[in-house]
């Protein structure tokens, strides 16, 4: 049976994540910035592009979440007792684009892993190119990192958007 102490636990685990993803973020675009401006190197240049880029999105996705998080557990748990039509007019169609949500970038992850591994096979044996190494190796790095993260990310929505239409099926 899905209650308040699920909501609760379900927003938690999320705040929990975006805090990692924002560290994760922000390492990430210090990181860039050594490769980039102190490190100088072709390869190390082309890694900082998309551990810049993709660190960037980390950050702010991570900080928005962190910062959202408990209005919504305090909102939904109040909802839970006192207005659950709320949780199936708001929450409920929010968790289903999120869900949905996660099927885009899932693919999009999937993608940019799979670029990232092709230019790295493509141009590790080649001194000439240790530029486009350095952008398939920092976008391989990222886009798995993100896809782990949002596996367990997605797997958690589901759970707590199927624990929703439980309790709305038995209110």
């Amino acid at each position: 049976m899905f209650t308040k102490s699920d909501i609760e636990k379900y927003f938690i685990a999320e705040k929990q994540e975006s805090m990692f993803f924002l560290v994760i973020g922000l390492i990430a675009i210090s990181l860039s910035a050594y490769f980039y401006f102190v490190h100088k190197a072709p390869f190390q240049k082309g890694l900082a592009i998309p551990i810049l880029l993709i660190g960037f999105i980390q950050a702010v996705v991570g900080y928005t979440v962190y910062d959202r998080s408990d209005r919504q557990r305090i909102d939904n748990v109040y909802a839970y007792d006192m207005n659950p039509s709320k949780l199936q007019v708001e929450e409920l169609a929010r968790m289903k684009t999120v869900n949905h949500n996660f099927i885009v970038y899932r693919w999009v992850e999937i993608a940019c892993l799979t670029a990232g591994i092709i230019l790295v096979v493509m141009f590790c044996k080649e001194d000439t190119n240790r530029f486009v190494l350095g952008v398939g190796t920092g976008l391989a790095i990222q886009a798995a990192i993100m896809l782990t993260a949002d596996f367990f990310a997605e797997r958690r929505a589901l759970w707590y958007t199927k624990g929703i239409e439980e309790f709305l099926q038995i209110k």
